[in-house]
C-alpha cells in the first residue's frame, strides 16, 4: 500500500499573525512524513494575498511571494485577490520570484489564445512509487472585473472537460484545485464524478472530515490561516483505494515568543514602506465623521466622480476608518483610512431605474446606519450614512433633482461609486438595472491619493 499526502492552506487573506505556526507546521509535517516514506505535496488555492495588510500593499504582494517561498509549496492557484485585487501589470509580475509552479486553467490575457506566462492550465506530479496524480486550478470566474483589468476568465464548464480528457489517460488520481466556491465545487463534483478530490476555497467553508459528493471527497479549510487541511490517499498499485480529510486547527500548534516580533514586523515594514511615499500636503483636516461638513466623504465623492468623468456620485461613511490629518498624507494614512480592496464603477440608469434606486436608498438608509457589513471587499466595521454628489434625493417631501433639475423618465444618468454597492443585496437596481463600467486598475484609495496629489500637492 502507498499514501500520498497532500497539505493545503487556502483563503489566508494576508492573516501574518498566523503564518509563523502554519510554516512550522508544514514544514515539520513534510519533514515527518517524507521520513515515514510517505509522498508529500503542498498546496494553497488562493487569496493568500489581500492588500488590507501594509505590506501586501506596499509590495503589490510579492512579500506574500516570499514568504510562500519559505515553506516551498509545489503548487498554487490564485483567487480574486491576486486576479482583481492587482493590475493586469502587476499580476504579471507577482510570481516572478516564485519557487514554486502556479496552475491555472480559465484564465488568459485578454484577446488571446495563450496562459500566462506565469501559469499552466495542469500538471502532474509523481509519487516516490511511481503513481501519477493529475493536478488542474479554476479560480471563480467573475468577466464583469476581469475583463476590465485585461483577462478573459472562462466557465467550469468551458475548460473542464478538455482538462479531464487530457488528464485522466495520463493520471492514476485527479484532483482539483478549486477557488470556485463550496456551491459550484458540489455541482462539479456531481458533474464530473471522475475527478476524484476536490480542495475547496473562496467561500471560507470548512469540511472538518472532508465530506463525499458521489464518490469524490470534497475537502476545504476555511480561511484566514485558521486550519491547515490534509488528505490522506491510500493506492494499491497505483488505484485510489482510500481518500480521506481532515484538518489542523492552527491555534492547537505551539506559538513561541519569536512569532510575536516576526508578526509585528510585518506589520511595521509594510507601515514603513507607505509611509516612505507622500501623496499631497492638506491644508486642513479632512474628518471621517461625516457630520462634519466639508469632510473626507465629500472630498470622496469629488474625487471618484472626476476619476469617472462624471457630474454625480454616491458612497457611504463607513468606508472611511480614519480622519485625514491636516499636513502631509502618506500611503500609509491612506491605507489605514481605507483599507477595502474596492474598485469603483460607473453605473448609468434611466430616470425610471435612478428613481428605483432612489426608493432603495431611502428605504435602507436608517437600517443601514449602524449594521454591520462583512465581506464583499469591505474591510471595516459598519455600513454608515448613505451621502451623494449631484443627486439630491434625502428629503422626501421634494422631488428628486440631479444637478437641481427634475429627473426625466427616460433620460439616462450616470454616477460613480464602489463595486461594493452592486454586489450587496441592498441596491438591486444598481445590478439588474444598471450599465456598469468597471473602472480599472485603481483602488478607492488611489483614486482618492491621486486627486489629492492633484488638488494639493506637496511643495
Amino acid at each position: 500500500m502507498e499514501e500520498i499526502i497532500i497539505l493545503h492552506t487556502n483563503d489566508l487573506h494576508s492573516h501574518f499573525e498566523k503564518w509563523p505556526r502554519i510554516r512550522r507546521y508544514l514544514l515539520t509535517e513534510k519533514d515527518r512524513l517524507e521520513e515515514l516514506g510517505k509522498t508529500v505535496i503542498t498546496l494553497d488555492l488562493g487569496d493568500f494575498s489581500d492588500r488590507v495588510h501594509p505590506l501586501t500593499e506596499a509590495t503589490d504582494g510579492k512579500a506574500n511571494t516570499v514568504l510562500m517561498n519559505q515553506v516551498h509549496y509545489d503548487l498554487v492557484t490564485i483567487g480574486n485577490n491576486e486576479g482583481i485585487g492587482n493590475s493586469h501589470e502587476q499580476l504579471n509580475r507577482l510570481y516572478d520570484e516564485a519557487n514554486f509552479n502556479v496552475l491555472l486553467a480559465n484564465v488568459k490575457a485578454a484577446g488571446g489564445s495563450q496562459f500566462p506566462s506565469w501559469a499552466s492550465p495542469s500538471q502532474i506530479m509523481t509519487s516516490k512509487d511511481g503513481t501519477k496524480i493529475g493536478f488542474m486550478a479554476l479560480t471563480a470566474p467573475f468577466p464583469l472585473t476581469y475583463n476590465p483589468n485585461g483577462w478573459d476568465v472562462f466557465e467550469v464548464d468551458e475548460v473542464l472537460p478538455g482538462l479531464l480528457k487530457d488528464l485522466s489517460s495520463r493520471s492514476d488520481v485527479l484532483v482539483l484545485m478549486s477557488h470556485l466556491g463550496i456551491e459550484e465545487e458540489t455541482r462539479i463534483a456531481q458533474t464530473y464524478p471522475e475527478i476524484d478530490v476536490i480542495l475547496g476555497s473562496h467561500t471560507h467553508h470548512l469540511f472538518v472530515d472532508g465530506m463525499l459528493v458521489g464518490t469524490t471527497l470534497l475537502a476545504a479549510a476555511g480561511k484566514f490561516g485558521r486550519y491547515v487541511g490534509k488528505v490522506t490517499l491510500e493506492l494499491d498499485n497505483h488505484q485510489l483505494v482510500d481518500k480521506k480529510a481532515s484538518v489542523q486547527v492552527t491555534k492547537e500548534l505551539p506559538e513561541y515568543r519569536e512569532d510575536l516580533d516576526e508578526i509585528d514586523g510585518y506589520l511595521a515594514e509594510g507601515q514603513r514602506l507607505l509611509h516612505a511615499q507622500v501623496v499631497g500636503q492638506l491644508p486642513r483636516e479632512l474628518s471621517a465623521d461625516p457630520r462634519v461638513p466639508n469632510g473626507l466623504l465629500d472630498f470622496a465623492l469629488k474625487a471618484i466622480a472626476h476619476y469617472g468623468q462624471v457630474d454625480a456620485a454616491i458612497l457611504n461613511s463607513g468606508l472611511f476608518l480614519e480622519t485625514l490629518k491636516a499636513g502631509r498624507v502618506t500611503k500609509d494614512d491612506l491605507h489605514r483610512c481605507l483599507p477595502h480592496p474596492m474598485h469603483l464603477v460607473k453605473v448609468t440608469l434611466t430616470g425610471e431605474d435612478l428613481t428605483s434606486l432612489v426608493a432603495e436608498l431611502r428605504r435602507e438608509k436608517d437600517a443601514l446606519r449602524d449594521f454591520p457589513i462583512v465581506g464583499m471587499g469591505f474591510r471595516g466595521k459598519i455600513f454608515g450614512e448613505l451621502r451623494s454628489l449631484g443627486l439630491s434625493w434625502e428629503d422626501r417631501s421634494q422631488p428628486i433633482r440631479w444637478q437641481g433639475l427634475p429627473l426625466e423618465k427616460r433620460q439616462h444618468y450616470s454616477f460613480v461609486t464602489v463595486d461594493h454597492l452592486m454586489f450587496i443585496p441592498f441596491f438591486p437596481t444598481i445590478r439588474e438595472k444598471g450599465q456598469i463600467e468597471m473602472l480599472f486598475p485603481d483602488f478607492l484609495r488611489h483614486v482618492i491619493g491621486d486627486y489629492l496629489e492633484e488638488y494639493y500637492p506637496c511643495h
